[in-house]
């Protein structure tokens, strides 16, 4: 699987954790030049706390597009170390 957005393959895995039909890429297969922390933070009743990072791509930003639980709860604990993405990323 790959995540791309603005022409740029942001992670690569063939290893993926599927979700809500979201796609969870393990943190290691991100290329992290592209990820920036934001401030927002969600909260999932069965996940947990979600954070979010902005992505930069050529000088273009997209606000909070993808998220991880740094700390999820004992249900979504397979999903510790692994990032998800929305707003325009293309995940194929």
């Amino acid at each position: 699987m790959k995540a791309i957005w603005n022409n740029q393959v942001l992670a690569e895995s063939n290893d993926t954790i599927v979700i809500e039909n979201n796609h969870y890429f393990p943190a290691a297969s991100i290329k992290e030049e592209f990820f920036q922390a934001s401030g927002k933070h969600t909260t999932c009743p069965w996940k947990g706390e979600a954070s979010y990072y902005t992505l930069v791509v050529d000088g273009q930003k997209n606000e909070d597009a993808a998220w991880y639980y740094p700390n999820p709860k004992d249900a979504a604990k397979e999903i510790k170390h692994y990032v998800a993405f929305w707003k325009g990323v293309k995940v194929e």
